[in-house]
């Protein structure tokens, strides 16, 4: 029964995802297309529309998630379930995927990847000031797309995005600081994950019941919902920046461990305590990247100092939080099937 529940669940997040992109990507096109042209040109082949000379392929963009989220979350708190053009939250829903991948193209070259959604990071194929420059023009169509709005909903998701943005900054902040330190504590580390991940995953629900007409305790409890998410969202994410297949999350193998990265499961291994805990420190303290022929030795370092069970241990306890937020915001479980299938699918996947 468990078996199928899950199955059910997971192919109803694969049509609500695949709805979704039906649904934003005439948006995000629309908008990319006021851009300049080499603006729109780097910003269309970030986004999978089209290879390197701009000719128009099929290589496949993001998940759609946060749009997900927000289209979800407006369904779930009363609005129109069509969504159709003009419908409640579609603005806000490509506005969202914007803001995301602003952030994917300006972390991209913070992190020095080269390889994102298996194709080589816009950075490296375009250079890193153009990166940049067409990740701002992406916020930049993210406000515009919301302003374009009216009414009292519209100016509060303005500003609810603005902030989150400054959220966002402020974690990549911290998460870049971490890589500086020698000690970084586990609950700092958690503070830091709900800036960089959760701000915007809690402000995709939230924009979703503003677009609907919710309350502000329903808004806030929807954005509570997604905040917890968005840790666990990050907490996946670390583990599958260590033990990730490559061939389906996009990225090369370990990559976090090369750089030596301060994610979530070795920061909980460095604070073990264990042998396997202080071997780990040293070799962090040695600060040298690390070779491919050392990654499944310290990989598993990290699993001995319990560092990978941590993540997934909390990863379902911020699950297990989310689901009471969003039974907070909306009693009826009726209503909202398609963000428990969401929440499901971020805390399964492989990806």
């Amino acid at each position: 029964m468990q078996t199928r529940a899950a199955d059910q669940a997971t192919s109803q997040a694969a049509e609500v995802l695949a709805r979704t992109r039906a649904q934003v990507d005439p948006v995000l096109r629309a908008a990319v297309g006021t851009l300049p042209t080499r603006m729109r040109h780097i910003a269309g082949y970030h986004l999978g529309w089209w290879d390197t000379h701009g000719t128009p392929c099929h290589d496949g963009g993001g998940k759609a998630l946060r749009p997900a989220l927000v289209l979800a979350a407006a369904r779930a708190t009363g609005a129109d379930g069509t969504a159709g053009p003009g419908g409640a939250g579609l603005s806000a829903a490509a506005a969202v995927e914007l803001v995301h991948n602003f952030t994917l193209l300006h972390d991209d070259v913070m992190d020095g990847d080269r390889m994102r959604r298996h194709r080589p990071t816009a950075w490296s194929v375009f250079g890193t000031p153009d990166a940049i420059l067409a990740g701002d023009a992406l916020q930049a169509l993210a406000l515009r797309l919301l302003a374009r709005s009216t009414g009292r909903e519209a100016r509060a998701a303005g500003a609810r995005l603005a902030s989150c943005v400054i959220e966002l900054c402020e974690g990549q902040h911290a998460d870049c600081s971490f890589e500086e330190r020698t000690a970084v504590g586990m609950a700092e580390c958690l503070v830091m994950a709900e800036a960089k991940t959760g701000a915007l995953l809690g402000c995709s629900c939230a924009l979703g019941a503003l677009s609907a007409g919710a309350c502000d305790t329903v808004v806030d409890a929807m954005d509570a919902f997604g905040r917890r998410l968005g840790i666990a969202f990050q907490l996946i994410d670390d583990l599958l920046g260590i033990w990730g297949n490559p061939r389906t999350t996009g990225k090369p193998a370990g990559s976090d461990l090369t750089a030596l990265k301060k994610s979530l499961p070795v920061v909980a291994a460095l604070a073990s305590g264990t042998e396997a805990g202080r071997e780990l420190a040293a070799i962090h303290a040695c600060g040298t990247p690390l070779s491919d022929v050392q990654l499944p030795y310290v990989a598993d370092l990290v699993e001995r100092a319990g560092g990978r069970a941590w993540a997934r241990d909390h990863a379902d306890e911020f699950a297990r939080r989310a689901q009471d937020s969003l039974a907070e915001a909306v009693p009826d479980p009726d209503a909202t099937g398609e963000l428990l299938s969401l929440a499901r699918l971020i805390t399964r996947r492989d990806r």
